[in-house]
């Protein structure tokens, strides 16, 4: 479960409703008692939907029908439907349908590349990153939860996670190793997670007592060697590979032996094709 405000819940609906429905006020048809059915014309990963129920609730529509996230959905399936006013079902229609295809089309393409990833590597995670478009991230989280994936990094205060940008102010690499010792020490409930560009840097990080080594943008053929003498001389230490990993290329890095995929190529995908129709009810 990701928590999700009222205020973001409300906020959703004012982007598309800032002060009234003109065009159902004008036709007059406000007052009329409708339902409204979403459905799906492909098949695919369902998430959001518990948000469009609060949107109902909000909008004082009924649910008669409502999948859970992370549900299956098949072509052609009604995956929500409510009963309500016209104008409260035309409130709801567009910022329903908006979160419906965005985040059942994260959910979709995450547990493809999970699926795809663990064909090859039944025990190896797919995480994603935070490279999320600024705003989303409560409901770019859930789309990839109900995937199957977990998030990578959730922000600067939650993980030990150390780059070139970071150790640049250590003088380089050797200035960073020296601190690990103390690293561990200070933050010992932590695990620390150290980005490597090359075999050498991941054999002295993990050496230095890193607990897991990330390697950027590594070719599965240099990854694949480099996995295997590390996790040798290192028995334990964690491997995630990173940088331009997506469903092209995924089982080649799943073939590694690698433990985790971090990934931002889930959210780079088509939005769901989800049908809305709204009918009076006599």
């Amino acid at each position: 479960m990701v928590f999700i405000s009222d205020e973001t819940i409300s906020r959703l609906i004012k982007e598309d409703v800032p002060y009234i429905d003109l065009t159902t006020m004008l036709l007059g048809i406000g007052r009329k008692q409708g339902r409204i059915v979403f459905s799906t014309r492909e098949d695919g990963v369902l998430a959001g939907s518990e948000e469009v129920l609060r949107i109902f609730q909000k909008l004082d529509i009924k649910a008669v029908r409502c999948l859970e996230s992370g549900a299956a959905m098949k072509k052609g399936e009604t995956i929500i439907a409510g009963e309500g006013k016209a104008e409260n079902l035309h409130m709801a229609w567009k910022v329903c349908q908006n979160i419906l295809e965005y985040c059942c089309g994260i959910a979709t393409r995450t547990r493809q590349l999970l699926d795809n990833a663990r064909e090859v590597n039944p025990s190896i995670e797919v995480v994603a990153t935070r490279k999320i478009f600024p705003g989303t991230k409560e409901l770019t989280l859930k789309s990839v939860l109900a995937g199957g994936a977990y998030p990578h990094r959730l922000g600067l205060s939650e993980t030990i996670l150390i780059f070139k940008q970071h150790w640049n102010f250590l003088g380089g690499y050797e200035g960073l190793l020296e601190k690990i010792g103390e690293i561990k020490k200070t933050a010992c409930e932590k695990k620390i997670i150290i980005e490597s560009d090359s075999f050498d840097e991941a054999m002295k990080a993990a050496a230095a007592g890193a607990d897991g080594i990330q390697f950027d943008k590594v070719s599965p053929g240099d990854l694949k060697g480099w996995v295997e003498k590390i996790k040798a001389a290192h028995p334990g230490i964690i491997v995630i590979a990173a940088g331009g990993i997506n469903q092209n290329n995924v089982r080649e890095y799943a073939g590694t032996g690698i433990d985790a995929i971090v990934t931002t190529a889930v959210y780079f995908c088509k939005p769901a094709d989800i049908k809305v129709v709204i009918d009076k009810i006599d």
